[in-house]
């Protein structure tokens, strides 16, 4: 069943944001499930989207090799982030530590959808910046 959860999402993303996506390539453990859905972005940075049976789930940008920044949603009820309104569900903005509330939808299509166009928002924003930083110089 997450094996067809990670089917569907690899294709609405090859169709939705076809415009910030190099390759999706859905990642399989050892036992040959899949494990992951890694997406790489045309800024060099990727994308990892997991799920767990159990409801637990991970939407996470790396961007580490790039910009020394890290983007994720996720619901793992980590007693230090008990004071989010959102807990157990939180984002990791910009780094481990620094954490606020997620408002990602509960709907894994739509979380993943809503997810993505923040990565792109914040790619473009980046990309704006760097140009007035070039125009500067």
């Amino acid at each position: 069943m997450i094996s067809e959860h990670y089917k569907r999402i690899k294709r609405n993303v090859e169709l939705r944001f076809s415009d910030i996506l190099k390759s999706a390539e859905l990642i399989q453990g050892t036992a040959g499930r899949i494990r992951k859905l890694r997406l790489s972005l045309i800024d060099n940075t990727f994308v990892d989207i997991w799920y767990s049976s159990d409801g637990s789930y991970s939407y996470h940008w790396e961007q580490r090799n790039v910009r020394n920044a890290i983007y994720r949603h996720d619901n793992a009820p980590h007693k230090k982030w008990r004071n989010v309104s959102t807990f157990p569900k939180h984002c990791h903005d910009g780094s481990q530590l620094k954490v606020i509330e997620s408002f990602l939808p509960d709907n894994y299509e739509n979380a993943v959808d809503e997810f993505l166009r923040l990565v792109r928002e914040k790619m473009v924003a980046e990309q704006i910046a760097a140009t007035k930083t070039d125009k500067t110089r």
